[in-house]
């Protein structure tokens, strides 16, 4: 074994100081300064591997605070990424003959817990890996104390309470429903049934092996050294513990590391896992299918080129990472912010997949005019533009919010306030652009300007709670502003349903009486309250839901407002 890991560690060496015989291409380091430089990413790292080594590109920082730069050593949460990582703990598993696949999740669950069963027919441990368990996205019983870090406190006696009170929807194997509790399950029962942690498991049997040191769940000091702050709408936001669902997303590491996965995963490097990696590729649900799952990781297929993939998110982190089947081409991308990088991933496996357009930022063409021109001739030149150039540039709030900001950081208040300002002309309903303005004349040293637009960013959205904060601190009492709006439960109705906002991003509205409930993928569930009949606010996280009805008056999308940023997504089907 000592051997082994040796080799495996000398590998990692060789392949770090190789290049890969496929650098990134201009058009994709070009793409992903873009979004970096328009504050849609704070940090991306992407890791290329073939059979000549590896190469890396990075850009950006690891928090906006220390603008300490990203690197290839850098950790982040690689979120839903987890789940490859128990798949192949399950097919090892199998591969041992400690398990079968056609086992029933019932034999493996402590004495008195009892799984749901529907027609006769029991959960098996392949319908935990491939989405048709038929259990739920998330359960229903997942109500944190601490919505920033919301699975801390989730426990295992929750996670058997659900269990036991589920009712199962629909046939055991007849559908996909991506499922983080299944997944989270299996990673537990996976890890007691050898009498231990999930990420004892996960060391011992993976990380160790390969050769990872910085693939774990708890940070290490060098990995805490190393870490990439997450980030949500440019703010930087709590890491996520996932102690009890750890197999469906608790993993953090780092792009040297999961190249160094990905090559054993690809066969380019032969390895003891290799065969049950192999398993987890193979397409477990029936021929014809869709989506393609095998244990864990999931297939795409262009034409004749099939792209074994996964991607991962939690509260300020998203990931890709995947490889071609058959092929010599593999790749990572991580990010410490909550916007996709998918796109990168699938496109430089298959060029043919577009990237998708980050225009320049209209904030970053400011800055270097009020910096060398002056205020008076960036605001003209602002107009000029939107009238006659606004495809050329990236005109949405967030651009001029993220500028206005920056100025307040370097302590420019006076030019923080014209920036603040002009985007209230740009956008007057707009709650966010109100409160940096309220914030720019308070550092300005204007309290009753400030409470003025403080004001007008809350009736706006009454759930913008730094703006309450706000008031509350220069003596208002925010409640006196706020009007109590009632949307008849027949309307409510008709919002209930999922909301596609991203691939495998699902938003699920519910009703309970005459309140309506939103669920975003892999977090908790909050009431939303109405501001009109079809715009409502959360009060928990300063964000908004409108919902779009077509011609025939009939629901179609929903809009989700948050950090300047405005993501439609469309009703799925039931």
């Amino acid at each position: 074994m000592l051997k082994k890991v040796l080799a495996i560690f000398y590998l990692a060496g060789v392949l770090t100081a190789c290049q890969a015989q496929t650098p990134l291409s201009e058009e994709v380091k070009a793409n992903i300064k873009l979004r970096v430089d328009n504050g849609m990413n704070t940090g991306i790292v992407v890791g290329l591997i073939d059979t000549k080594g590896t190469s890396y590109f990075s850009y950006g920082v690891k928090s906006l605070d220390t603008k300490e730069i990203v690197d290839e050593y850098s950790i982040f949460e690689i979120g839903s990424i987890t789940k490859t990582f128990t798949g192949i703990l399950l097919a090892e598993s199998i591969l041992k003959n400690e398990m079968k696949l056609d086992d029933p999740l019932q034999l493996y669950l402590p004495q008195g817990v009892l799984a749901p069963t529907r027609n006769g027919e029991s959960i098996k441990l392949v319908h935990m890996a491939n989405h048709t368990s038929s259990l739920p996205r998330m359960p229903s019983n997942f109500n944190p104390s601490n919505p920033a870090n919301p699975f801390a406190d989730y426990s295992e006696k929750q996670l058997y309470e659900f269990l036991e009170s589920y009712e199962l929807p629909r046939d055991i194997g007849s559908q996909y429903e991506y499922s983080n509790y299944a997944m989270g399950l299996l990673g537990h029962i996976l890890a007691a049934k050898q009498e231990s942690t999930y990420e004892e498991l996960l060391i011992e049997r993976i990380a160790k092996p390969l050769g990872l040191k910085d693939t774990r769940i708890a940070l290490t000091s060098s990995m805490k050294k190393n870490l990439a702050m997450g980030h949500s709408g440019g703010v930087e936001v709590e890491n996520w513990d996932i102690p009890t669902l750890a197999g469906a997303g608790a993993i953090r590491s780092n792009a040297v590391d999961m190249l160094n996965y990905l090559v054993v995963n690809m066969g380019i490097e032969k390895s003891s896992l290799y065969s049950a990696m192999q398993l987890t590729h193979q397409n477990s649900r029936i021929e014809g299918t869709s989506p393609i799952v095998g244990l864990g990781w999931h297939t795409m297929v262009f034409d004749d080129l099939e792209i074994v993939w996964h991607n991962g998110g939690t509260g300020g982190y998203r990931t890709f990472a995947g490889f071609i089947k058959g092929g010599d081409k593999g790749v990572v991308v991580l990010s410490n912010s909550n916007a996709g990088v998918d796109d990168i991933g699938i496109h430089i496996l298959h060029p043919d997949s577009p990237l998708k357009e980050i225009k320049p930022s209209i904030g970053a063409k400011l800055q270097e005019i009020i910096d060398t021109q002056g205020i008076e001739t960036a605001m003209g030149t602002y107009w000029d533009l939107k009238k006659n150039k606004a495809e050329e540039f990236d005109f949405t709030e967030g651009q001029l919010n993220r500028l206005g900001y920056e100025y307040l950081n370097k302590k420019e208040v006076k030019k923080a306030l014209a920036v603040f300002k002009l985007n209230i002309e740009a956008f007057p309903n707009s709650f966010n652009v109100y409160a940096g303005y309220g914030e720019a004349q308070l550092k300005h040293g204007d309290k009753e300007a400030s409470i003025v637009n403080y004001r007008k960013s809350i009736k706006l959205n009454p759930g913008n709670l730094e703006a309450i904060k706000k008031l509350k601190e220069l003596g208002v009492n925010p409640e006196n502003i706020i009007e109590e709006i009632v949307v008849d439960e027949k309307v409510l109705a008709t919002y209930i349903g999922k909301y596609e906002l991203a691939p495998n991003f699902i938003l699920t509205v519910s009703k309970e009486g005459n309140q309506l409930k939103a669920q975003a993928t892999a977090q908790p569930e909050f009431p939303v309250f109405p501001k009109s009949e079809n715009v409502f606010y959360f009060k928990v996280v300063e964000a908004q839901l409108t919902f779009n009805q077509n011609e025939d008056g009939k629901v179609e999308s929903v809009t989700l407002h948050q950090a300047g940023q405005q993501i439609v997504g469309k009703k799925l089907e039931k």
